[in-house]
């Protein structure tokens, strides 16, 4: 169903939001006149970022326009004649708007489009069988924006107060001014004859008694309307707090919590524009209760009235003003995060945003974000408050970028595009730690004013950890410690603490999320597959997955020190795995076609009582990266790694073992593979390139090996037999040597498995 369609059909708040993407920027008659048009364009084909793109976007501004334009000349009749004028006058006003920045208009229709279709998810899957956790979510939004309204009319309620308290106390001044000018009057009187004085005196003396009489009854009143609304500010700014304690340290909390997880393969974070929205109520709400008060103290002032209202027109001052300062300082965010393995001399982004830069006016004087590398101890101090003030452990070209506001997303926000770290500065390490175990962080900090410059802030937000090295065999050691500080960071921790150990359990969670972002599958760990993962990391035999709930992994046992009997370690070993698997095995590992994580006694026992011919695909226990094939005769294939599935692709290298029938348990094997199969042209050739004398001695059982002479084979299979005399490629004597071997394997062997360790 089209998004137009299903929109309209939102209720309620969802219908209030959809509704408050619309304005003069982009009118909703054109989303309602042009929604077909509108979701058929490839609008995210186009990158914001690319100034290149801008080219794409003017092309679709045009198109746009012409639609509207052809839209208002095919209206006929009364009110067909007031939607033609309505509607030109939109593709005027869109022209004008975007003609010189069509990129922002692609933005603008990305938002609204993506929102709404936020929203109908929102809506679907509240009213589904399965929306258990989206009712709670939505339960929890609807007690926010409960509170919201709360706000808003305790405001509204001041507002009306403070009017009332102004119109009150101006009256009182006018009737102060009547009892200066009737003591004026009394005192004149002196000059006058005694008679004229008391003709007039007494009434004149009546009126000070009543006016002052009224005086003092209406200053008491003053004060009672300023406590009271100095008590309501009160209850005001108390709701004001919990609810931005609940946006803030819970809701940004966990949205940056979903950051994290989103950089080991979790779901992206996603709720950004939500809570911008929350943020933008929050500060409205707060800057409407601050003029409020300032207003008050104003009066107070203009007429003071002895009493305890200035003292707390003072704590209200200092707190509202402690309340925004927590708003602008907590909403500086980072919504794009650098790289956590950072590379010396390579290109990388980072975006920043303020959540309530747009609501504060903060773009009316554009501030400048400057970023800065510093070390884990620097941190530390400067989460102290220490002075660490132009203290960095490194360099970073282009590290200034002024923040830019974007009108139709409401989003102010800083895009480092070419940053580059040029150099780093170590310090010195703890015990076994390795450089790969180094954490860094990007420090982001800006200044700015907010009202008349009443307000100035300093903001800073500091990275996720990043790890930095200056070569590309430092990647996978470096990813580890980022994997395992993003699963078991906990919130509000002394950068960048992380506990030594985990239970099993919790480690398993980690690695299959990131298992599965990085193969891009929705196929994960099975628990056969975590089982076979703790008896590698715990060298046990148990096939019970209940032993090793309880268990704990170190960060030693994870990542510093070798399996038994290996020269890697435990993620050393499962990296190269998801690095093969990802870059050659996607579609057979999605298909179930690789077992995996299987070891060789495992495969033995289950190939044992199947046909000649029954193989099964696991992952080599000897060679980080690599892929074995067992088969029923029984023999493991030395492993094929990544440099090998670059020449030929396994599907190829399957079809080219003619004894390979059935993948386990009973598959015929062009069932499973056949669909990936190189066309036979294309196959021959690439057989014939293929490193041959490597991959064909580890296909003869190794037995073969021991016997002192290999009659059968010609001459050329001992030397290169690639290569002809003169160094030139034959395909002849290669296609020769494949036949020879093909003729060796059919001869009846004894079944055994291969000596060496796969």
């Amino acid at each position: 169903m089209a998004v137009w369609i299903q929109a309209q059909q939102l209720q309620g708040d969802a219908l209030h939001q959809m509704q408050s993407l619309y304005g003069q920027h982009f009118p909703i008659e054109v989303r309602h006149y042009l929604s077909q048009w509108i979701e058929s364009q490839l609008w995210d084909a186009i990158d914001l970022e690319n100034p290149q793109e801008e080219f794409k976007a003017k092309r679709l501004l045009d198109s746009l326009i012409q639609e509207l334009q052809n839209k208002a000349e095919h209206q006929v009749g009364e009110d067909g004649f007031l939607l033609k004028i309505k509607l030109g006058h939109y593709a005027n006003q869109l022209k004008s708007t975007y003609d010189r920045c069509p990129l922002e208009l692609v933005r603008c229709i990305k938002h609204i489009l993506y929102t709404e279709q936020r929203l109908i998810r929102e809506a679907t899957n509240s009213s589904s069988p399965v929306g258990g956790m989206m009712d709670s979510m939505s339960q929890k939004y609807q007690q926010i924006n409960q509170a919201f309204e709360e706000l808003r009319l305790l405001t509204q309620d001041t507002e009306n107060d403070l009017r009332k308290l102004q119109h009150n106390q101006e009256y009182f001044i006018i009737q102060y001014q009547e009892s200066l000018r009737i003591q004026a009057q009394l005192s004149s009187l002196a000059t006058l004859p005694p008679s004229d004085r008391q003709l007039r005196e007494p009434a004149l003396l009546s009126k000070r008694a009543t006016v002052e009489a009224w005086l003092t009854r209406e200053a008491n009143t003053l004060q009672k309307y300023r406590l009271d609304l100095a008590e309501k500010h009160q209850k005001t700014l108390q709701l004001l707090r919990k609810q931005q304690t609940i946006i803030l340290d819970d809701e940004l909390i966990q949205w940056k919590r979903r950051q994290q997880l989103a950089g080991n393969g979790g779901p992206p974070e996603g709720g950004l524009d939500i809570l911008q929205s929350w943020c933008e109520k929050l500060a409205e709400t707060i800057w409407q209760n601050r003029q409020q008060i300032r207003r008050a103290e104003h009066l107070r002032q203009q007429l003071p009235i002895p009493g305890p209202i200035e003292e707390l027109l003072n704590e209200l001052n200092s707190t509202i003003t402690d309340i925004i300062s927590a708003l602008v300082t907590s909403t500086f965010i980072i919504e794009k995060q650098p790289p956590q393995v950072l590379k010396t001399q390579t290109k990388f982004a980072a975006t920043v945003r303020l959540l309530v830069g747009g609501k504060l006016n903060v773009h009316m004087n554009p501030p400048q974000v400057k970023a800065t590398i510093i070390s884990e101890q620097q941190a530390k101090a400067l989460l102290k408050n220490e002075n660490t003030r132009n203290e960095s452990s490194g360099e970073i070209l282009n590290n200034n970028c002024v923040m830019e506001y974007h009108q139709t997303t409401g989003t102010l926000s800083a895009h480092f595009r070419n940053m580059s770290l040029k150099r780093i500065k170590r310090s010195d390490r703890r015990g076994a730690e390795s450089v790969t175990e180094e954490k860094f962080t990007i420090l982001f900090e800006s200044q700015f004013s907010v009202g008349s410059n009443e307000l100035v802030f300093q903001v800073k937000t500091l990275s996720l950890p990043v790890v930095v090295i200056v070569h590309g065999s430092q990647d996978n050691n470096a990813t580890a410690t980022v994997l395992w500080d993003n699963a078991f960071a906990e919130a509000g921790r002394v950068p960048f603490l992380v506990p030594d150990k985990v239970l099993w359990p919790q480690l398993c969670e980690a690695i299959n999320m990131k298992y599965k972002a990085e193969v891009q599958s929705n196929r994960g760990l099975s628990e056969e597959n975590l089982v076979f993962l703790a008896q590698k990391a715990f060298s046990s035999s148990s096939n019970n997955p209940d032993d090793y709930r309880s268990m704990t992994m170190t960060w030693s046992q994870f990542n510093r020190e070798s399996l038994p009997g290996r020269n890697f370690t435990f993620w050393q070993w499962f990296d190269g795995v998801m690095e093969l698997t990802k870059k050659h095995l996607k579609p057979h590992w999605n298909d179930g076609a690789i077992l995996g994580f299987v070891n060789k006694q495992q495969a033995q026992d289950m190939l044992m009582s199947k046909p000649n011919g029954t193989f099964l695909l696991r992952f080599s226990d000897s060679e980080i990266g690599g892929i074995t094939i067992a088969w029923r005769m029984v023999w493991n294939l030395m492993p094929y790694t990544t440099k090998d599935f670059s020449i030929r692709s396994l599907a190829d290298r399957i079809s080219d073992l003619n004894h390979l029938l059935f993948l386990y348990p009973d598959r015929p094997k062009d069932e499973v593979f056949a669909k990936y199969y190189t066309p036979p042209l294309c196959k021959k050739l690439a057989k014939a390139v293929d490193v041959f004398p490597a991959r064909a001695f580890p296909l003869i059982p190794p037995f073969l090996f021991c016997l002192p002479t290999l009659p059968s084979l010609p001459s050329t299979c001992l030397a290169d037999p690639v290569l002809d005399g003169d160094g030139d490629f034959d395909l002849d004597d290669t296609m020769d040597v494949a036949r020879h071997v093909e003729e060796l394997l059919r001869r009846p062997v004894e079944s055994q498995w291969g000596g060496q360790q796969s």
